[in-house]
C-alpha cells in the first residue's frame, strides 16, 4: 500500500494505492490500481441545510440528520474525517413520534445527589423543551468519541419555524 499524490477537481488528495493479488490481475489488468479517496480536513466543503421536522417520525428524521452531520450521504465520506454538513431543524415541536411513545417514552436525568433520578414523559419534554426529542435521538445514533462530539455540535434545533441562521444561505431539504 502506497501513498500517492494524485489530482482530484483540481485539488491535490493522496491516495492509497493498494497491491492486488495476483488473481485480481487477470480481471482488472496488469498496470490498473484500485484507488480509495481520502478527505482531509482543510479540503472539505460544508453546506448548511435545513429540515423541516413537522409532521415527520423522530426515528427516521433522525437517521436523516446523523447521515448528513456525519458526512454519510456524500460521495467524499471518510470515517476518521468530518466531512458533513451544518444541519438547521426547524419545527421541533411538531415531529411526530409513533404508537404510544407519547406517554410511555421516558428521558431520564439525573441531578448529583442521592435519590436524584428524574423521569419526564415524551409529552412533557415535548410541552417543556421541544428540542430534546430530536437531539437525543440524533445523539444516540453518533458515534460517541471526539469526533462524534463534533459532528453533533454541527446540529442545531428550533422548536418553530425561525431560525436565527438566513446568513449562512442554507438549502432546505424535504423528506
Amino acid at each position: 500500500m502506497n501513498r500517492v499524490l494524485a489530482e482530484y477537481d483540481s485539488k491535490k488528495i493522496f491516495v492509497l494505492e493498494w497491491n492486488l493479488c495476483p488473481s485480481q490481475e487477470n480481471e482488472i489488468g496488469e498496470n490498473e490500481i484500485m484507488k480509495t479517496f481520502l478527505a482531509k480536513v482543510g479540503e472539505i466543503e460544508r453546506k448548511t441545510i435545513v429540515i423541516d421536522a413537522a409532521d415527520v417520525p423522530v426515528g427516521r428524521l433522525a437517521v436523516k440528520i446523523t447521515n448528513a452531520l456525519r458526512g454519510k450521504d456524500r460521495p467524499t465520506y471518510t470515517p476518521h474525517v468530518d466531512t458533513g454538513c451544518f444541519v438547521i431543524v426547524i419545527n421541533a415541536a411538531k415531529a411526530k413520534l409513533t404508537g404510544t411513545k407519547e406517554e410511555k417514552k421516558i428521558y431520564t436525568d439525573y441531578t448529583g445527589y442521592r435519590s436524584g433520578l428524574r423521569e419526564k414523559t415524551a409529552k412533557y419534554v415535548r410541552e417543556h423543551n421541544p428540542e430534546r426529542l430530536i437531539r437525543d435521538a440524533v445523539w444516540g445514533m453518533i458515534p460517541k468519541s471526539r469526533l462524534g462530539r463534533a459532528q453533533y455540535r454541527k446540529l442545531k434545533v428550533y422548536a418553530g419555524a425561525e431560525h436565527p441562521h438566513a446568513a449562512q444561505k442554507p438549502e432546505t431539504v424535504k423528506f
